[in-house]
């Protein structure tokens, strides 16, 4: 943190374009569709118009049709898991982060409305928005609007095109050392701010931006972060000239993540605490000034991450994994991946969802330990230093979500300790990938269970990575350096140093090159 030390202490105070597409629902039929035409729409070719203009021209000239009106409310989460608990709801334009009782909220869709349209309908809709560059579908978020924020105008939209990630078939992973031959990676990690968090972030701020036109008291946007939360909010923030507040623990994260939200402007603030402790000061602040909470606790971000799951659907051609492993921290993510494939099974897309297992650092491991007592006993432990920095949570604020998605999908909670995930993370490397720690969770609970034999070897499976290597280079560097106390670093692959002459290189080469004929 040295490097910045300008920055205030925490004590100072603060498939072709088709013609049915539509860029809003009201032109949808009023009547269950044939499928699309593939006939594709030649270019318009007018240079004076932007994408987001053309959208509205669009938009404009729509003639509204007699069709279900699709829309979404905020209702507590407890209705969720039991709808006869409450009638309470409220709509997403107020500012509201828990209900009357202090239940996290979720964002409930008319699902009657979606559901006037078949499965079909919704398959080739979405199916038809891939590789556009019509606004906002071109991202594989807002491709999805009408699932996500049905209401909220285009023009609204915040977006970098986010999502539409690579879906990765490890197939020298898998085969060399796991004895698996359909194992996959999605990498979320591939995205504008080099992690998955983009997906809820353009949701969020696109929301923020419609509130603050609704002249609504929204100054600007806070989080508290590990990193890559921050990294996400700055630059949505920054694409939509909105001030983006950011509470960080001090040396606590990589220096690749501290620059992100400090290059997009943010005001940043690094807090001598973890990041319980500054979750707790960036919520009591948004309650006493106008800073919209940025934070997992706000459900609207999940409705851009539950597009992950729908996406991993689409990669398979609408054929449904066995298995999907996330890692977890803060514990939102396993309940939107649960909440996208859930929704694909209520309307119609797919007849199943897959089993789910969230995976968590032992040294950050309140989820597991719940898992292990049968779910009698939840209690919140103190987080420890772990390379997998971004979920080094201890008392996660989505463990209702976390445990409804996991009873609900037959799910299991597995851990890593610290050399097992960075072990996890170097082979993983080592047959072509580039993986984060976090990942490196997920693919130690994947060898786990493939170790018991609980994961089969012909299971399909699907790993999420959730942020880019390069974030975390500096772990990687003291790994391969085998500078890593108490740590034996096995699969490290330090530089070779050589003397600059003939002799001694081909005795180095004809060494190495006689261990790999074997």
């Amino acid at each position: 943190m040295a490097a910045f030390s300008f920055l205030p202490s925490a004590h100072i105070a603060p498939k072709p374009t088709l013609h049915f597409i539509k860029a809003s629902t009201s032109d949808l039929p009023k009547t269950s569709p044939s499928p699309p035409s593939t006939k594709p729409q030649l270019p318009s070719h007018r240079p004076h118009h932007n994408i987001r203009e053309e959208a509205r021209l669009h938009n404009a000239a729509t003639v509204t049709t007699n069709h279900p009106r699709f829309s979404a409310k905020y209702v507590p989460f407890t209705s969720i898991t039991d709808p006869a608990s409450s009638d309470e709801s409220y709509s997403l334009d107020e500012i509201v982060y828990r209900s009357q009782s202090g239940s996290l909220l979720d964002v409930q869709h008319d699902m009657s409305a979606l559901k006037h349209f078949d499965g079909a309908y919704w398959r080739n809709l979405f199916d038809s928005r891939v590789g556009k560059t019509t606004w906002p579908f071109g991202s594989g978020v807002w491709s999805k609007k009408e699932w996500v924020l049905p209401e909220i105008d285009d023009d609204d939209i915040i977006s970098a095109f986010e999502g539409n990630s690579n879906l990765f078939w490890a197939e020298r992973y898998g085969k060399d050392f796991l004895g698996m031959n359909d194992l996959w990676v999605k990498h979320c990690g591939i995205s504008h701010t080099g992690s998955f968090k983009d997906l809820g972030m353009t949701v969020l701020v696109s929301q923020v931006n419609r509130l603050r036109k609704m002249n609504k008291p929204v100054v600007g946007v806070g989080c508290a972060s590990t990193g890559d939360t921050s990294a996400a909010l700055s630059a949505y923030c920054a694409a939509a000239g909105i001030p983006s507040l950011v509470f960080l623990p001090a040396n606590r994260i990589s220096m690749a993540q501290l620059v992100q939200p400090i290059a997009n402007g943010a005001f940043v603030l690094s807090i001598d605490t973890d990041f319980d402790g500054c979750m707790q000061l960036i919520r009591e602040v948004t309650a006493e000034l106008p800073i919209y909470l940025a934070n997992s606790l706000n459900s609207l971000r999940l409705e851009g991450q539950k597009t992950a799951a729908i996406e991993i659907l689409q990669q398979f051609d609408w054929e449904v994994p066995d298995w999907v492993i996330v890692p977890g921290g803060n514990l939102g993510n396993i309940y939107a991946f649960y909440k996208g494939f859930s929704m694909c099974k209520e309307l119609g897309l797919v007849d199943k969802i897959p089993r789910l297992v969230c995976a968590q650092a032992a040294n950050a491991n309140p989820l597991y330990l719940y898992f292990k007592s049968g779910w009698k006993d939840f209690q919140p432990v103190k987080a420890k230093t772990t390379f997998a920095s971004a979920i080094q949570i201890g008392d996660p604020v989505s463990i209702d979500r976390a445990v409804y998605a996991l009873k609900n999908s037959n799910g299991i909670v597995e851990e890593a300790k610290e050399e097992e995930l960075m072990d996890a993370m170097a082979q993983a490397d080592s047959t072509g990938m580039f993986t984060c720690p976090h990942t490196g969770v997920a693919l130690t609970a994947l060898n786990k269970l493939r170790r018991s034999g609980v994961i089969g070897p012909t299971d399909r499976t699907v790993v999420v990575s959730t942020a880019h290597g390069l974030k975390f280079t500096h772990s990687k560097i003291d790994y391969h350096s085998k500078n890593i106390k108490d740590m034996a670093c096995r699969l490290a692959n330090p530089p070779v140093q050589v003397t600059a002459d003939f002799g001694s290189v081909m005795d180095v080469l004809k060494k190495y090159l006689l261990s790999k004929s074997h």
